[in-house]
């Protein structure tokens, strides 16, 4: 607007010039030729007024640029507007972090108060509460979690059978599952994971079972009615002391213990107990006899990575011969079980590697 504006008021000097000029030419004109027109001087005219105009116009509009920067009002109204803007600008900005702050300040105690609160409760959840609807054998138990019906396995332990389809009953089984019922029938207890809570390959979750703070495992691996088995990383949490346990119990000659060579790292074999004869405690568990016929500890073997490795529990165990199932501990393997083939099982009894 300003450019136009300035156009404009030049453009209408010029012409109020030019009509000057213009009218001067055309009366000089007239003259010379003796002829007598009012039109020269009209245009004269029209031209002063327009340059006239014009030039009022120009300085109208500088007269007020020049006489600003001479008012000490005015000048001290600018200063006070112009220090006054910082100020204010200072305030704000020197508000703003201090609102800032605040903030941040709600929001890291609100995120403190919240990590707090999910602490507390991966703590609280670190055991689960379980209602025992069933107690199906001695490391076996149907549970009732959050509403859900559940099979929970027992990690590390291995206790007899007592309704397995080709060995049936165990010695010692009815003991360890009869052991099971009278202490959870009914009961809640609690579980805890290790790293993994599987589901295993018949569906079972995996947990270590406390009833009153103490441990269900422990209990049955000191009462002679367990062993330290399937032994499968990454859950290995207790396995050292576990086997502490398990080797007091040998030492004493309880449980599944009294019968020599009936529990081996491989399983229980029944097959020694019907050759030699029902052990001295066979039919009271957990107390011994004046003699009784001691199994010795299996040797601590060290294992290699690749055998640590072959051990990790799988939906798929490959096997290819009877003696890497052994030296995997793995040895026997029943049908349905990790590894199982029909090639390892020669009599066809369902159960390989024997």
């Amino acid at each position: 607007m300003a450019v136009l504006s300035w156009l404009f008021n030049n453009i209408v000097g010029v012409l109020g010039i030019a009509f000057a000029i213009w009218g001067i030419y055309e009366w000089n004109i007239n003259r010379k030729l003796g002829a007598k027109s009012k039109v020269p001087g009209v245009i004269v005219a029209i031209g002063v007024i327009v340059a006239s105009a014009w030039f009022i116009g120009s300085e109208s509009n500088t007269v007020p640029s020049t006489s600003t920067p001479a008012s000490p009002k005015g000048s001290l109204t600018a200063n006070k507007t112009d220090t006054s803007r910082p100020e204010t600008q200072s305030v704000a900005t020197n508000t703003a972090p201090a609102q800032s702050n605040a903030s941040n300040t709600g929001v890291n105690n609100s995120a403190q108060e919240a990590t707090k609160t999910q602490s507390k409760a991966v703590t609280g959840s670190a055991l689960i509460s379980a209602k025992v609807l069933e107690v199906i054998d001695g490391d076996t138990i149907k549970v009732s979690i959050n509403g859900k019906e559940e099979t929970v396995r027992m990690l590390l332990v291995d206790t007899p059978e007592t309704k397995h389809p080709q060995l049936g009953e165990q010695p010692f089984g009815k003991e360890a599952s009869n052991f099971t019922k009278q202490l959870l029938s009914g009961k809640t207890v609690q579980l805890e994971q290790d790293v993994n809570n599987g589901p295993d390959k018949y569906g079972r979750l995996l947990y270590y079972v406390y009833l009153d703070g103490k441990s269900v495992q422990e209990q049955l691996l000191e009462k002679g009615l367990a062993r330290v088995a399937y032994v499968y990383v990454p859950n290995v949490k207790y396995v050292d002391k576990y086997r502490e346990i398990q080797a007091k119990a040998q030492q004493a000659g309880v449980g599944i213990w009294s019968i020599e060579n009936y529990a081996q790292e491989d399983g229980f074999h029944s097959e020694v107990v019907k050759k030699n004869g029902p052990g001295p405690d066979q039919k009271t568990t957990g107390a011994k006899s004046p003699q009784p016929v001691k199994s010795q500890p299996a040797p601590a073997q060290t294992k290699t990575p690749e055998q640590i490795q072959q051990e990790v529990h799988q939906e798929y165990v490959f096997f290819n011969n009877c003696s890497e199932a052994r030296a995997a501990g793995a040895a026997p393997i029943y049908r349905g079980e990790p590894g199982y083939r029909s090639k390892l099982d020669r009599d066809n009894d369902g159960v390989a590697c024997e």
